[in-house]
């Protein structure tokens, strides 16, 4: 490995401010409470209470779901994807893991003044590129230029509208005894743009799994198996999922460390940058649960799509304990999983 970490830096929370700090957006505590005791207060209603990666809207033939989200990732360019490409597929993976098929896609782009009409042509070859792979059109958008210093270069916002086609209860629908998933790897999402962004040369580099899962739950809505939830591990990575679903099922989270997948990679990133892989982002990696007994049959499943070849048991929900999520780790005791007030890795989706 060579480069330089003279420049790396977490966002620094400040649970006790009144000012917005780069932890409030990066998926931990300090965002959840910033969504519940300030934005839910003044916007919250059925649609919104409910917090998943999309809402869900009953008309009169069918049921839609509508999911929208902004893309601000630094570098624009990462070993594995680009702004582009993430936008795309994670609009595609919000609305797949609420049981929706995606129809259409829209696009809004803000660009700084300055950037090279190169740059833009790249990402919207990669947005049709991702678009055309997940057969999504993108059917509206907007452009706004803004001045030199008022962006970093270009930020993307995407909404996603699906029809729903695998009704799936949700985190508060958990029940003891379920058994969690993991569809791959986990923590390369983040460790490839990190590493990117302050130049830091791994051998092999650590790669981002920037990935549709519309085939991957488009294959346990077919094979029939009882499925209690689904969620896609982004920021805050596979810790703030688990953390989410004890508070909304008030039961543990119970996970064997051994048992979650990690590249050699990434785990060597890691352990050098002293980071824990359970918490970084991942984009297209999903953490699913099903009932008792029908683990070992949905890792099978998973198994067999593109991108999931790594899907792996790795824990339970069990009685409320001593934290909502504990991890026996590999050496050691099971202790507590706390989940962090910011993630440590600003900018990367």
């Amino acid at each position: 490995m060579s480069g330089s970490l003279s420049g790396f830096a977490c966002p620094a929370p400040d649970a006790g401010g009144d000012k917005i700090t780069l932890a409030h957006g990066e998926g931990g505590r300090l965002m959840r409470r910033l969504i519940q005791q300030t934005v839910l207060p003044r916007l919250g209603n059925e649609a919104l209470n409910s917090l998943g990666d999309a809402a869900i809207l009953q008309t009169a033939n069918s049921r839609l779901a509508v999911s929208t989200d902004s893309y601000v990732v630094s570098p624009l360019f990462f070993p594995g994807g680009d702004i582009g490409k993430l936008a795309v597929f994670g609009t595609v993976n919000d609305l797949a893991v609420s049981g929706a098929k995606p129809l259409a896609i829209s696009l809004a782009m803000i660009v700084e003044e300055g950037l090279p009409l190169e740059t833009l042509e790249r990402v919207l070859a990669s947005v049709a590129s991702a678009a055309a792979q997940v057969g999504v059109p993108i059917v509206t958008g907007d452009t706004k230029v803004v001045p030199r210093h008022a962006a970093d270069s270009l930020f993307l916002n995407t909404t996603g509208i699906g029809e729903v086609f695998f009704p799936i209860p949700g985190p508060d629908g958990l029940c003891e005894g379920d058994e969690i998933l993991v569809t791959g790897p986990v923590g390369r999402h983040g460790m490839a743009v990190m590493t990117c962004r302050e130049g830091l040369e791994f051998n092999p580099a650590p790669t981002s799994d920037c990935a549709p899962l519309l085939d991957a739950v488009t294959a346990l809505q077919q094979s029939g198996l009882p499925v209690r939830a689904m969620r896609d591990a982004t920021r805050g990575g596979l810790a703030a999922v688990l953390h989410e679903w004890a508070q909304s099922s008030r039961l543990t989270m119970a996970v064997q460390e051994a048992q979650v997948p990690v590249t050699d990679e990434v785990r060597g990133a890691c352990e050098l940058l002293g980071l824990d892989p359970i918490h970084v982002a991942n984009e297209g990696t999903m953490v699913v649960a099903v009932a008792p007994g029908a683990g070992e049959a949905a890792v099978k499943v998973l198994r067999r799509v593109p991108h999931c070849e790594g899907a792996s048991r790795i824990g339970q929900a069990i009685m409320g304990g001593i934290a909502p999520v504990v991890v026996r780790r590999v050496f050691g005791p099971e202790i507590p999983l706390d989940e962090p007030l910011g993630a440590p890795l600003p900018r990367i989706c």
